[in-house]
């Protein structure tokens, strides 16, 4: 177990890998002196601050394992049966993970989705509708639990009774962002939840571009939904890139600055997603394709419902226009777009305009 090693002040997770690397275990590094720890190769002095008292080491790794079983948390070290093996392959792997929840996503076949926070409701339409595709298939769906994308990521999931990990950029006992308490409740129940980081440790920004090589090592591939030009989701196809992982984006409007960023992807190889087969088709495990049964599977527009939306794409019309193109009443217009709104299929939008989402 090396979380006494991890409770050493500075000493970051690079560091904990170079004293392995020089000492092969947590605990020769514990019964070395500090003098002995100082000529370790890479070292800053900074990092060496906790190895004055190793006894206060071991006592604050008993004290956090203590907090961890009060409240129904674990603790899974790298060399522990439950770590992942897709997080053994990246660089600087968690030396420890907290997790709360299903043990049992650690090792399964995962499809991470990230994006934007402040997605647009096409964004968070998508991402729900292929996380909830995905998890029919038999994918797991790892997030970050952010608002927007990730959101939508997680409850499309758990909308068809299919497995989410959250992976968080705090202490498992901190909700962050608050307004998914709720969430977070849902995936300790249903999934799981995870994260590197101690118990008290502050949703600090700093923290987040780490937590994202979690996102993308446990993962078999990402798929990015909306991102803006300097997105972080940006960095998590590029470490999937780095991990060997697949990597795929959805189009937007091309002047949408919510998918500036995806749109670059695509441009550097990243593979296109039109439905969940461009996903599953590049996987080389059994999956289950095809699957339906979708928990609040929408129902299918009338014919005039229909008609006016092959009429309709992302770029706004007037009302006025459908009814001149579609020569429908402007009372049977107004009663086809309220069913179509009510289906998520279009959004209504200022000024009578409407548009496809």
């Amino acid at each position: 177990m090396g979380l006494p090693l991890c409770s050493a002040s500075g000493l970051g997770v690079r560091g904990f890998w170079r004293l392995i690397e020089f000492y092969h275990h947590p605990s020769r590094v514990l019964d070395a002196s500090l003098a002995q720890i100082r000529s370790v190769a890479g070292l800053r002095e900074g990092q060496l601050a906790g190895f004055a008292d190793p006894q206060s080491l071991r006592l604050s790794a008993a004290e956090e394992l203590g907090r961890l079983d009060a409240l129904g948390l674990l603790a899974i070290s790298f060399s522990s049966p439950l770590y992942p093996e897709n997080l053994k392959q990246i660089f600087d792997p968690p030396p420890v993970l907290y997790a709360s929840g299903d043990l049992s996503l650690l090792n399964t076949h995962a499809l991470a989705i990230v994006g934007a926070r402040a997605s647009t409701s096409y964004g968070r339409r998508v991402a729900h509708n292929l996380s909830s595709a995905v998890s029919l298939a038999g994918l797991t769906v790892v997030s970050g639990l952010a608002l927007g994308v990730d959101t939508a990521a997680h409850e499309g999931a758990l909308a068809v009774s299919g497995k989410t990990i959250a992976v968080l950029g705090c202490g498992l006992d901190i909700v962050y962002p608050y307004q998914n308490k709720k969430l977070y409740k849902i995936i300790a129940g249903e999934g799981l939840v995870i994260t590197e980081y101690p118990l008290g440790t502050r949703p600090d920004g700093f923290r987040f571009p780490a937590r994202n090589r979690i996102i993308a090592g446990m993962s078999d591939g990402v798929l990015v939904v909306e991102a803006a030009r300097k997105s972080g989701s940006l960095i998590t196809a590029q470490l999937a890139l780095d991990f060997n992982r697949e990597v795929f984006a959805v189009p937007g409007q091309i002047d949408s600055v919510k998918s500036a960023g995806t749109h670059i992807l695509l441009q550097q190889g990243a593979k296109l997603v039109h439905d969940v087969t461009d996903i599953l088709e590049e996987f080389p495990f059994p999956l289950r394709v095809g699957q339906g049964g979708q928990k609040g599977e929408a129902s299918l527009p009338s014919e005039a419902g229909q008609q006016i939306l092959d009429l309709l794409d992302v770029y706004p019309s007037s009302q006025e226009e459908l009814m001149v193109e579609s020569k429908l009443s402007a009372k049977k217009v107004a009663e086809e777009l309220l069913l179509l709104e009510l289906e998520d299929l279009i959004e209504i939008l200022p000024g009578n305009m409407v548009r496809r989402v």
